[in-house]
């Protein structure tokens, strides 16, 4: 009961942090930037792209890296191009109904607590070293999973900078809460 407690309080924490970071701080908006002329963009896209996927322009396929005139001439154009890391759906969406988004990310946060509160829970920690602890796996998920996307992908630095940000302060307060919900006694193993 527990843990359940403790994934549902650090889940709503987690959410409404991502609320504040996202609408009210500008950290969900580093590293975002908006076309000159965006009608132009959008219909060479839907001409273009021929299914919903990740783009990335320049572009090498599987195939052609095996191809050494295809690779040279890839390397050739992709020092002397502007690079894209698209993400295309062609169907369109009201962006500011955001119910089943919202919906989604709720889910997903109360899930991430209810992993967080079990490895918490497993070890006969104190309070600050589960608050420690949790703030270190936040750090741990955005290094996973934001650096590469700035190593590979280039991302902007502000946007991961943002992520970082937005990552550790969200675990360490949702530590807190799953913290308190679990006590703050060691338990002794004995």
């Amino acid at each position: 009961m527990r843990l359940l407690l403790a994934a549902c309080l650090g889940g709503l924490v987690l959410f409404f942090w991502g609320f504040v970071a996202n609408m009210l701080l500008p950290l969900g908006n580093l590293g975002y930037e908006s076309p000159v002329a965006e009608d132009p963009v959008l219909a060479a896209m839907q001409a273009n792209f021929p299914r919903e996927g990740v783009y990335i322009l320049p572009n090498l396929t599987p195939e052609q890296y095996a191809d050494p005139v295809a690779s040279e001439a890839y390397a050739k154009k992709s020092a002397a191009s502007p690079y894209a890391f698209i993400v295309y759906q062609p169907q369109g969406e009201n962006g500011l109904d955001m119910v089943e988004e919202l919906s989604l990310q709720l889910a997903s946060t109360v899930l991430a607590s209810a992993l967080m509160a079990w490895v918490l829970g497993l070890a006969p920690w104190g309070f600050a070293k589960r608050v420690v602890v949790s703030t270190v796996l936040g750090v741990f998920a955005w290094m996973a999973v934001a650096v590469p996307l700035w190593t590979w992908y280039r991302f902007p630095a502000d946007y991961i900078g943002g992520m970082l940000v937005q990552q550790f302060v969200g675990w360490l307060l949702a530590g807190i809460a799953i913290a308190w919900v679990l006590g703050r006694k060691v338990r002794r193993p004995y």
